[in-house]
Protein backbone atom coordinates (compact mmCIF):
# COMPACT_ATOMS: atom_id res chain seq x y z
CA UNK A 1 0.00 0.00 0.00
CA UNK A 2 1.48 3.28 -0.70
CA UNK A 3 1.42 6.36 1.08
CA UNK A 4 -1.29 7.85 -0.45
CA UNK A 5 -3.42 4.72 0.03
CA UNK A 6 -2.41 5.46 4.28
CA UNK A 7 -3.79 9.09 3.70
CA UNK A 8 -7.33 7.72 2.31
CA UNK A 9 -7.65 5.26 4.92
CA UNK A 10 -6.99 7.46 7.90
CA UNK A 11 -4.16 5.68 9.29
CA UNK A 12 -1.46 7.27 11.64
CA UNK A 13 1.93 7.68 11.63
CA UNK A 14 3.70 6.57 14.58
CA UNK A 15 6.10 8.46 16.24
CA UNK A 16 7.75 7.04 19.17
CA UNK A 17 9.28 10.25 21.14
CA UNK A 18 12.43 9.39 23.31
CA UNK A 19 14.92 11.78 25.20
CA UNK A 20 17.67 11.16 22.80
CA UNK A 21 21.34 10.50 23.83
CA UNK A 22 25.17 11.33 22.72
CA UNK A 23 25.52 7.65 22.82
CA UNK A 24 24.13 6.66 19.34
CA UNK A 25 23.71 3.00 20.61
CA UNK A 26 20.97 3.94 22.54
CA UNK A 27 19.24 5.82 19.80
CA UNK A 28 19.85 2.95 17.49
CA UNK A 29 17.27 0.84 20.55
CA UNK A 30 14.68 3.29 19.77
CA UNK A 31 15.06 2.79 16.41
CA UNK A 32 15.01 -1.00 16.42
CA UNK A 33 12.00 -0.95 18.78
CA UNK A 34 10.23 1.66 16.41
CA UNK A 35 10.95 -1.10 13.04
CA UNK A 36 10.30 -4.21 15.45
CA UNK A 37 6.79 -2.39 15.92
CA UNK A 38 6.51 -1.48 12.09
CA UNK A 39 7.14 -5.61 11.63
CA UNK A 40 4.54 -6.44 13.89
CA UNK A 41 2.30 -4.93 10.56
CA UNK A 42 -0.20 -3.72 12.72
CA UNK A 43 1.23 0.14 11.80
CA UNK A 44 2.62 0.46 8.14
CA UNK A 45 4.46 3.99 9.91
CA UNK A 46 6.74 3.77 13.12
CA UNK A 47 9.01 5.80 13.35
CA UNK A 48 11.66 7.13 16.50
CA UNK A 49 12.09 10.91 16.75
CA UNK A 50 14.03 12.48 19.82
CA UNK A 51 14.11 15.17 22.18
CA UNK A 52 17.69 15.85 21.61
CA UNK A 53 20.59 15.08 20.74
CA UNK A 54 19.16 11.92 18.58
CA UNK A 55 18.15 12.18 15.34
CA UNK A 56 15.81 12.94 13.58
CA UNK A 57 14.11 15.57 16.32
CA UNK A 58 10.42 15.36 16.21
CA UNK A 59 9.99 18.29 14.47
CA UNK A 60 12.12 16.68 11.39
CA UNK A 61 10.02 13.24 11.92
CA UNK A 62 6.55 15.32 11.54
CA UNK A 63 7.68 16.34 8.40
CA UNK A 64 9.09 13.38 7.16
CA UNK A 65 5.76 11.66 8.18
CA UNK A 66 3.58 14.34 6.21
CA UNK A 67 5.63 14.12 3.52
CA UNK A 68 4.94 10.33 3.07
CA UNK A 69 1.44 11.34 2.81
CA UNK A 70 0.12 11.05 6.55
CA UNK A 71 -2.44 13.76 8.00
CA UNK A 72 -2.67 11.84 11.24
CA UNK A 73 0.18 11.30 13.79
CA UNK A 74 0.59 9.74 16.62
CA UNK A 75 3.21 10.54 19.46
CA UNK A 76 3.95 7.63 21.86
CA UNK A 77 6.38 8.89 24.82
CA UNK A 78 9.09 6.28 25.38
CA UNK A 79 9.63 7.61 28.46
CA UNK A 80 8.88 5.84 31.95
CA UNK A 81 7.44 8.84 34.03
CA UNK A 82 5.90 12.01 33.12
CA UNK A 83 8.20 14.38 33.77
CA UNK A 84 9.32 17.46 32.74
CA UNK A 85 9.97 16.56 29.27
CA UNK A 86 6.55 15.42 29.06
CA UNK A 87 4.71 17.72 30.78
CA UNK A 88 6.53 21.04 28.94
CA UNK A 89 8.62 19.95 26.68
CA UNK A 90 6.77 17.51 24.51
CA UNK A 91 3.63 19.99 24.56
CA UNK A 92 5.61 22.81 23.70
CA UNK A 93 7.13 21.28 20.50
CA UNK A 94 3.44 19.33 19.42
CA UNK A 95 1.99 22.82 19.98
CA UNK A 96 4.76 24.65 17.20
CA UNK A 97 4.00 21.68 14.49
CA UNK A 98 0.37 21.74 14.75
CA UNK A 99 1.01 25.81 14.42
CA UNK A 100 3.48 24.97 11.47
CA UNK A 101 1.46 22.35 10.04
CA UNK A 102 -2.57 23.27 11.21
CA UNK A 103 -3.44 20.07 8.43
CA UNK A 104 -2.62 17.57 10.67
CA UNK A 105 -4.10 15.53 13.47
CA UNK A 106 -1.27 15.17 15.86
CA UNK A 107 -2.10 13.13 19.18
CA UNK A 108 0.13 12.14 21.85
CA UNK A 109 -0.40 8.86 24.13
CA UNK A 110 0.64 8.82 27.74
CA UNK A 111 3.86 7.81 29.09
CA UNK A 112 4.49 4.22 30.08
CA UNK A 113 4.39 5.02 33.65
CA UNK A 114 1.09 3.44 35.62
CA UNK A 115 1.22 0.71 32.10
CA UNK A 116 -0.86 -2.55 33.35
CA UNK A 117 1.98 -4.68 31.76
CA UNK A 118 4.75 -2.52 33.68
CA UNK A 119 4.98 -4.76 37.26
CA UNK A 120 5.07 -7.78 35.06
CA UNK A 121 7.52 -6.29 32.79
CA UNK A 122 10.16 -5.75 35.87
CA UNK A 123 9.55 -8.98 37.46
CA UNK A 124 10.59 -10.34 34.18
CA UNK A 125 13.49 -8.49 34.83
CA UNK A 126 14.50 -9.65 38.26
CA UNK A 127 14.02 -13.18 37.20
CA UNK A 128 16.54 -12.47 34.83
CA UNK A 129 18.60 -11.51 37.43
CA UNK A 130 17.54 -13.99 40.44
CA UNK A 131 17.65 -17.30 37.81
CA UNK A 132 21.20 -16.60 36.33
CA UNK A 133 22.34 -16.16 40.25
CA UNK A 134 21.12 -19.50 40.91
CA UNK A 135 22.82 -20.99 38.09
CA UNK A 136 26.00 -19.57 37.98
CA UNK A 137 28.71 -21.12 40.65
Amino acid sequence: MDSAEHFRRGEPAVLLFAHGSTVEAANDGVRRLAREIQDSGLHAYVRASFLGPGKPELGTAVAEAAEAGFHRIVVIPYFLTLGTHLSRDLPRLVAAERRKRPYLDIQVGRSLEGHPEMVSLVLSRIREVTEDARISP
